[in-house]
């Protein structure tokens, strides 16, 4: 199997905001975006792998600026680290307003994209050839996320099931619940 390099599978996509996306705010609703998201990610990483892929996690979405109806959103998505079946995706978004040129970063985020072959099985994805001290950066980034996300979920996984009824009202004592009827 031959590496390939973010370069290779890096896929841009640009879109309209109308109004059918908005709120009753007039900005874009998230959910709208993160739609965007998913799809930029499976093509970046159907590119890579050759393969059909699918969304296991997200990772870091951060919304940083509001979308306004009538900008261009290009979401711009790069492999940034490959394990054996797995992808994690860097997604860039940026809005534009068509009259003035003015661009402004909106969101950040991470996929994680797994590859499925014909049968719906794990397959392997090509490594990633890292052509640059950037790309080596994101790269480490990117299992540092992947690092993060497992221990996160081994964290879930083994925090709550080991409580009883008492460390639970105790973890929760300080929190804004009302657990007067337990």
């Amino acid at each position: 199997m031959i590496s390939k390099s973010p370069t290779y599978s890096r896929t841009t996509i640009t879109e309209l905001m109308i109004p059918s996306y908005a709120n009753f705010s007039g900005k874009i609703h998230g959910g709208i975006l993160l739609s965007l998201m998913d799809k930029v990610a499976f093509a970046c990483a159907s590119k890579h792998s050759g393969e059909y892929c699918v969304t296991v996690s997200v990772e870091g979405v951060e919304f940083f600026q509001p979308v306004e109806v009538g900008e261009l959103v290009s979401l711009t998505a790069s492999v940034i680290y490959v394990g054996k079946t797995s992808m994690i995706i860097g997604i860039h978004i940026e809005s534009m307003k068509p009259k003035t040129g003015e661009k402004k970063h909106t969101n950040s985020c991470y996929f994680t994209m797994v590859a499925k072959n014909e049968i719906e099985k794990k397959t392997k994805v090509p490594d990633l050839k890292i052509e640059n001290i950037d790309e080596l950066k994101r790269f480490v980034e990117g299992k540092e996320i992947k690092k993060f996300s497992r221990k996160k979920r081994k964290l879930l996984d083994m925090g709550i099931e080991s409580y009883d009824k008492e460390n639970l009202l105790k973890a929760c004592s300080m929190e804004r619940c009302d657990v007067s009827a337990i």
